[in-house]
């Protein structure tokens, strides 16, 4: 396993502002881009500017290359910087007033049925710090300590420890591969994910006494699976069968790739409004996660009267700066995650390619969406991948065991880095397997 390191990181105010330059807008040579997206700039990032950012992912593990927090090296859309600073001119960073409640409200409305097609009313839409917020208030109002809720894996990792902060049991549901064995390292046919949901296995812990709830995670982190509609009926049909509760994580809904579209799942039918919570947030499509601000929507009118009575301490710990930064990418970024969107694809076909070539013999399944790869190194015999390419490849990744007992031999991979950086770590990863043999 990755071994916590404990490092001082002195960033260095002239080596953190030349970094973040060449991230930003405009940087170097050339034509700022319309939408404010520079490629050419992010291609030039390399280790040592993106460890004088500052950011967790970069500074953690030093002298590795960070593939394993959920964040991307993109920089900021112009309009969310601008608006920090106009905030910060005007000294508005107090706890969050309800106006700004309401224009997040409205902004993510927008995003919803502009992207989705999906007309929700803005009352219905409540501000908390993060998605886990979100998840802890389920847990404790609709969950309950000594229930259970169901989770299928591999998951986002605190899907599997968090429940057990509030007394709630975890019932893990492996997902299936439906093109083969999963230790082959075929690639499914047709670009399909080739990952299933087991529905009876899902049905039979629906039905244990204890079970309140199931997470839902659509696009699926890490397996990057974009779930169906008939998946998502069939899951409320066997929900409202046994009384089951749905949290629907959708925070990577904007990635999503060619050939799949993301359906909300609350819009699938009225039955499916009233069993779901649906959590999102700007903090992934926009690289904002450090500014504190997600959404729930709540299309049951009774978990939107429980909310506020029960879920005001949420929002109030929900920040300011992050209303402010939510708003102006739902309303102006638009261009800039539209190029950004292209830059992630350029990378996963990238990985693409390195999969079906030199790392063939690895488990893999081009995913759907999000900007996570899910990679299976136990036809390898490598038990311990996360560990292995830490000591020698230098690349940090997640192991796939923090993901559920479905993960053993697997890692999760972040792609959504510059796209040299991204060569480099699949040369790392690939020379260390060849000086070993075992490709």
């Amino acid at each position: 396993m990755i071994p916590t390191l404990s490092h001082e990181f002195d960033s260095g105010a002239a080596a953190a502002s030349a970094a973040v330059a060449a991230a930003a807008p405009g940087h170097g040579v050339g034509v700022r881009p319309a939408s404010g997206f520079d490629a050419d700039a992010i291609d030039r990032m390399g280790i040592a500017d993106l460890e004088a950012v500052g950011s967790d992912k970069w500074t953690r593990y030093p002298g590795c290359i960070g593939a394993f927090i959920a964040e991307m090296d993109f920089g900021l859309a112009p309009a969310i910087q601008q608006a920090i600073r106009d905030a910060a001119d005007r000294c508005a960073l107090g706890y969050i007033p309800e106006p700004w409640k309401r224009r997040v409200a409205r902004a993510c409305a927008a995003w919803q049925r502009d992207r989705y097609g999906w007309d929700v009313d803005p009352s219905r839409i409540r501000v908390a710090p993060d998605i886990l917020e979100i998840l802890e208030v389920f847990l404790r109002e609709v969950v309950g300590a000594g229930h259970a809720i169901v989770v299928p894996t591999p998951a986002y990792m605190p899907f599997l420890s968090v429940p057990r902060l509030y007394g709630v049991n975890v019932i893990e549901v492996p997902m299936l591969r439906v093109d083969g064995d999963v230790h082959a390292g075929t690639h499914a046919p047709g670009g399909e994910s080739g990952w299933a949901f087991d529905f009876d296995a899902i049905e039979r812990a629906f039905a244990e006494p204890s079970t309140r709830g199931f997470m839902l995670c659509n696009p699926h982190n890490p397996i990057g699976k974009v779930l169906t509609a008939d998946e998502m009926r069939r899951i409320s049909e066997l929900a409202a069968r046994h009384g089951v509760r749905v949290f629907s994580d959708e925070i990577h809904a904007p990635f999503v790739y060619e050939g799949h579209r993301h359906v909300p799942f609350a819009t699938i039918s009225e039955l499916a409004a009233r069993q779901s919570w649906t959590a999102t947030s700007a903090s992934k499509s926009f690289n904002i996660p450090g500014t504190k601000c997600a959404q729930v929507i709540l299309t049951n009118d009774d978990d939107l009267d429980l909310w506020m009575r029960r879920a005001e301490w949420s929002e109030h710990q929900t920040a300011t700066i992050g209303a402010i930064a939510t708003t102006a990418a739902y309303e102006q970024g638009g261009a800039w995650y539209e190029d950004m969107l292209g830059y992630v694809r350029r990378n996963e076909r990238l990985l693409d390619e390195w999969m079906r070539g030199l790392l063939h013999k690895v488990g893999y399944v081009p995913p759907q969406g999000t900007y996570i790869a899910w990679l299976d190194f136990t036809p390898l015999g490598l038990d311990d991948p996360a560990g292995y390419f830490y000591k020698k490849a230098h690349v940090a990744l997640t192991d796939g065991r923090e993901c559920g007992r479905a993960g053993a031999g697997c890692v999760r991979m972040n792609f959504a880095m510059p796209t040299p950086l991204l060569a480099e770590c699949l040369t790392r990863m690939a020379d260390a397997l060849a000086a070993d043999g075992l490709i």
